[in-house]
């Protein structure tokens, strides 16, 4: 019985340190490098000019809305639409960005609905009409 119950505790603690898995913790520093990272990556997906427009929220509660007009290593500019007012920010600075533009495979989906759609409704009046 002691053998039996022995067992099973082991294949049990077997089980269970094969199931555990390590976890390293990042540093506040490497967190915010990476995320820079991303922002960095994120504007340069984006592009410049007119049709990337962005809403950014800054690390002091800042809101910018408008375009990017320039995209560097350390920072970017955006252009607001309004006032024409350019702004140069650091990636470091940046807390929250949203981009409006679509991709180029997006608008070719979106082209296709549209001709699907008017195909079908041609194809119903034809039949109806």
């Amino acid at each position: 019985m002691f053998k039996t119950i022995l067992s099973l505790f082991l294949i049990t603690l077997l089980i269970t340190c094969v199931g555990v898995k390590v976890v390293y913790a990042d540093s506040k520093e490497e967190k915010q490098a990476r995320f820079t990272e991303k922002v960095k990556a994120g504007i340069a997906r984006l592009g410049t000019g007119e049709p990337a427009r962005v809403k950014v929220k800054l690390s002091n509660k800042t809101k910018l809305n408008g375009y990017i007009s320039e995209a560097g290593d350390e920072n970017f500019v955006v252009v607001d639409a309004k006032t024409g007012a350019a702004t140069r920010i650091a990636y470091a600075d940046v807390q929250q960005v949203k981009g409006n533009n679509l991709s180029t495979g997006a608008k070719i989906a979106i082209g296709l609905g549209i001709l699907a759609a008017i195909l079908v409704i041609l194809l119903i009046f034809e039949n109806y009409g």
